[in-house]
């Protein structure tokens, strides 16, 4: 365990393949059986949505590579030597439900830094409405799932724009609840319905509440799916992954042959390996030989994995995966502040008077905190991640060898949305 989240355009299978695949990267499930055997039958394939999205919903998932991309390349400039995972989706559904309270600048900077477009909020809302409703059913073998939950002060209800309250019910389907923050239970309801909401993988969020928060918005997003075509746990076998300081070590290395899609351009591997029934996938990408990761990651763009993760073709390679298992967890706001969601976090600065009328200029962003799961192993994968929100007031066939660090991520290959995103530089 390691610690410190119209279909047929070219566009739209980029974001919907990348998508996919860090959502499988992510996602990892208990071995209970041997997943190559020819008894268990594999899922039809979902060749496409089932139906074409609205221009809200293709502004939603198509937000989530950019934002994605972004907030890895901020999160890696502090855990550099570390293993990163991280949850876009997540992340822009409990930032999405916030902005549903800021006005003005704040507003404007929030919508940009998610990779918004500048369309109506209303409009933008009901892309976020449909598109949990759309990834929530589309395959019936994968277990995704998306929970939003507001809780506030009771002393602060009163203050509450009673549109704010209906719309995250509305248009995020989320559980909207009062609370006494200062009770000692507080902390204990609101991590009750984190680690439910998350199958049990991530037990809390919210540890003590600080005297000036008034609202936490949260988003719970869980994956378990089960890859296409397992791995047989048999030919698992220890390998050497080489760190990127070039030191050796010994992890246990997945194979299989074929049953993906992949391309090497540039000295760029690229593998995308299915789930279920191939509308989810995970998405590896591993830099040339010579680059180090972290240059790799300061260098990528929205433009940049689009065009790596475009263009795969389905192959009869060998594959070797590391299994990892791993946790996560950062605080949010540096990062978001370096992309510009500046005055959402200014005391006195911020204007969320769609959230309240009377006291939204005294309220601010305290704190954005997300914390992750993923484990990877020969059945599938499983992950899970939190986003926290808190407002205060104040010759062989060729093979591919995912032997030294890599970016990952899980995502809907359908319509593009990036569930989760990663580094892994020691399984």
């Amino acid at each position: 365990m390691l610690s410190k989240h119209d279909c047929g355009k070219p566009a739209l299978r980029v974001f919907a393949r990348v998508f996919a695949l860090t959502l499988a990267a992510a996602l990892g499930l208990e071995a209970c059986a041997d997943p190559t055997s020819p008894a268990i039958a594999r899922p039809a394939v979902i060749t496409a949505l089932p139906r074409a999205l609205t221009a809200a919903e293709l502004s939603i998932a198509g937000s989530t590579p950019s934002f994605g991309v972004n907030l890895l390349r901020e999160v890696n400039r502090t855990f550099a030597d570390s293993n990163v995972f991280l949850s876009p989706l997540s992340a822009s559904m409990a930032l999405a439900m916030t902005m549903n309270g800021a006005n003005g600048t704040t507003y404007s900077q929030m919508r940009e830094t998610l990779g918004l477009p500048d369309r109506p909020l209303a409009e933008l809302n009901a892309g976020y409405q449909s598109l949990i409703g759309m990834l929530r059913g589309l395959d019936a073998t994968v277990d995704f799932r998306i929970a939003n939950s507001v809780w506030y002060a009771n002393s602060f209800g009163p203050l509450i724009a009673p549109t704010f309250l209906s719309d995250t019910k509305t248009f995020f389907d989320a559980q909207v609840s009062g609370l006494d923050f200062r009770s000692p239970q507080a902390p204990t309801t609101i991590n009750a319905w984190v680690n439910t909401s998350t199958n049990g993988k991530i037990d809390r969020i919210v540890n003590a509440i600080p005297a000036e928060m008034v609202m936490y918005l949260i988003n719970a997003t869980y994956f378990k799916g089960a890859w296409r075509d397992g791995f047989d746990p048999r030919a698992t076998a220890s390998g050497t992954f080489t760190m990127q300081t070039g030191a050796p070590v010994s992890v246990p290395f997945m194979t299989r042959k074929g049953g993906f899609r992949a391309r090497t351009s540039g000295g760029v591997d690229v593998a995308e390996l299915p789930y279920g029934g191939d509308a989810y996938v995970m998405t590896i990408v591993m830099p040339p030989v010579g680059q180090p990761i972290n240059t790799f990651v300061a260098s990528l763009t929205a433009q940049s994995w689009a065009t790596m993760v475009g263009g795969l073709n389905d192959v009869t390679w060998d594959v070797y995966l590391p299994k990892f298992t791993l946790r996560f967890e950062d605080k949010l706001n540096n990062e978001l502040q370096a992309l510009g969601m500046r005055h959402a976090f200014v005391e006195g600065g911020a204007d969320f008077t769609r959230l309240s009328p009377t006291a939204g200029r005294e309220l601010y962003i305290s704190e954005v905190k997300q914390k992750t799961f993923v484990d990877v192993n020969e059945v599938g994968t499983e992950a899970a991640a939190v986003t926290s929100v808190g407002v205060g007031v104040t010759s062989l066939p060729p093979s591919l060898r995912f032997d030294r660090p890599f970016v990952f991520a899980i995502r809907e290959r359908l319509s593009g949305t990036v569930i989760f995103m990663g580094k892994i530089v020691k399984p």
